[in-house]
C-alpha cells in the first residue's frame, strides 16, 4: 500500500479496461477541511486493526492536537464527528472474480466521547474497503497539515493514490464535482466557474504544498467540457519517504521505544521517516526526563510538532556527545566496570531498568550520568550547559 499516512474515504478509482480489482468510492455531501483531516487521523489511528477490532480509541486531546485545533474545544470535535457519522460513503467495484459490488455506509458507524477518550467504529463492510491496498492510500499527516483549503486536500486525496500510474484516468465532470463536494451547486455546473474557483486554486495549492505535481487535462463533447483527468508526478522538492517498506525502521531502537509508548506501527514509522531517528530520539529522551507526563503519545505529538524545548535538547545532545566520547576512550574492561559501578548507585527500579535498556543514553538518569562522569573525569563537561 502506498502510504500516507492517512487516507480518506473520498477517493475514486475508476474501472479500467483490464479486469482487476478497482473501485469508484465517493462521499455524498460536503466535508469541511477539518472533517477531512479528522477522517484521515481516525483512519491512521485505526489502520493496523481495521478488520480485527470492532472499535477504536484515541485520546481526544491528542486527536485535536494532531488535527491542529484547540485541544480544549470539545464542541468543535463533537460537531466534526457528528458530520462524519452523517456523511455517506458509496462504492461500486469489481471483486477478484469480476462480480459487481455496490455498497453504501456512513463514514463512521458511531463515535462517542467519554472520560477524555474518543471511541469510534466503522461498519464492517467499509472497514474491509478501507483496509484494501488496491482501493486506498493513506495520506501523510505531515503533508495534510500544510493544506488550508478543503478542495485542495480533497483533490490531493483523490490523486495521490494514482501517483504510481501517473494519471487519475478520465473522470466525468459530474463525478469530479461530487469528489470536490460541489455537486449540489448550480454555479459549478458551468465549467468556467468550476475551473476558476475550484480546479485552478486547488491544483496550485497541491503543487505548492504537497509531494506531488498535478497537471489537469480536459476532454470535450462538442464545445462542452465533459471529462477531466490529472497527470501526476512526484514533487522532487517535497518528496516524502514511502512508508510501505518499514522493515528497516522496525528494527531500530527508536521504533521500539515508540511502540512501548503505545504509538501505532504506522504512525511510529511515519514520525521516524518525517523527522529522522535522531530527532525523534531526542524528543523521547526529553519526555522521559519530565515528571507527570500522563499522556505520552499526546505529549510526543506536540513535542515533534512544536519542537519542544529546543535549547534544552541541544544541551542534552551536547552532553550525550561528551559521554559517548568518554565511553569510547575506555577499555572494554573499564566500560563494563563503569556500568556496574553506576548501576550500584541507583536505588529506583525504574531508573535501573531505563539504564539497563538504554545504557548511557538513558534520559531518566541524565543528571546522574553527568555527575558520574564529571566525578570520574573532572572538567569533562566544561562549556556544556546543564
Amino acid at each position: 500500500m502506498q502510504d500516507i499516512d492517512r487516507t480518506t474515504l473520498t477517493g475514486a478509482l475508476r474501472r479500467s479496461a483490464v479486469k482487476k480489482h478497482v473501485a469508484a468510492i465517493h462521499v455524498s455531501g460536503k466535508l469541511t477541511l477539518l472533517q477531512r483531516k479528522l477522517s484521515n487521523v481516525l483512519l491512521l489511528n485505526a489502520y493496523d486493526t481495521l478488520t480485527s477490532q470492532a472499535t477504536h480509541v484515541i485520546d481526544a486531546r491528542t486527536l485535536c492536537m494532531m488535527i491542529g485545533y484547540n485541544s480544549n474545544d470539545m464542541e468543535t470535535l463533537k460537531a466534526s464527528l457528528r458530520g462524519l457519522a452523517e456523511t455517506v460513503a458509496e462504492w461500486d467495484m469489481l471483486d477478484e472474480k469480476g462480480q459487481q459490488e455496490w455498497g453504501v455506509s456512513s463514514l463512521l458507524s458511531y463515535a462517542k466521547l467519554k472520560g477524555g477518550i474518543c471511541e469510534y467504529a466503522y461498519s464492517p463492510a467499509l472497514a474491509d474497503k478501507l483496509n484494501d491496498p488496491k482501493v486506498f492510500a493513506l495520506i501523510n499527516l505531515n503533508i495534510q497539515r500544510r493544506f488550508t483549503s478543503g478542495h485542495a486536500l480533497a483533490l490531493y486525496e483523490n490523486c495521490y493514490r494514482f501517483v504510481r500510474t501517473g494519471s487519475t484516468g478520465w473522470w466525468d465532470l459530474n463525478l469530479f464535482r461530487r469528489l470536490m463536494g460541489v455537486a449540489d451547486s448550480a454555479y459549478y455546473e458551468t465549467y468556467k466557474h468550476l475551473n476558476a474557483k475550484i480546479i485552478k486554486p486547488a491544483v496550485a495549492e497541491v503543487n505548492r504544498t504537497s509531494n506531488i505535481i498535478l497537471t489537469p487535462e480536459i476532454r470535450k463533447r462538442g464545445r462542452a467540457v465533459s471529462d477531466i483527468r490529472f497527470l501526476i508526478r512526484e514533487n522532487p522538492q517535497l518528496g516524502i519517504l514511502d512508508l510501505d517498506d518499514g522493515e528497516g525502521l522496525r528494527k531500530g531502537p527508536v521504533y521500539g521505544r515508540l511502540r512501548e509508548l503505545g504509538v501505532s506501527d504506522r504512525l511510529a514509522r511515519q514520525w521516524i521517516a518525517e523527522h529522522g531517528e535522531g530527532h525523534v530520539q531526542a524528543k523521547l529522551d526529553y519526555m522521559a526526563g519530565q515528571d507527570g507526563v500522563r499522556f505520552p503519545v499526546k505529549y510526543l505529538t506536540a513535542a515533534l510538532r512544536d519542537d519542544f524545548e529546543a535549547p534544552v535538547l541541544k544541551g542534552r545532545a551536547a552532553q550525550l556527545k561528551v559521554v559517548q566520547d568518554l565511553v569510547v576512550a575506555r577499555t572494554p574492561t573499564q566500560r563494563d566496570a563503569d556500568k556496574r559501578l553506576f548501576l550500584s548507585g541507583l536505588d529506583d527500579d525504574a531508573h535501573r531498568q531505563d539504564f539497563e535498556r538504554h545504557g548511557w543514553m538513558s534520559a531518566l538518569n541524565a543528571t546522574a550520568i553527568r555527575a558520574f562522569w564529571d566525578d570520574l573525569v573532572p572538567g569533562a563537561f566544561d562549556g556544556v550547559a546543564d
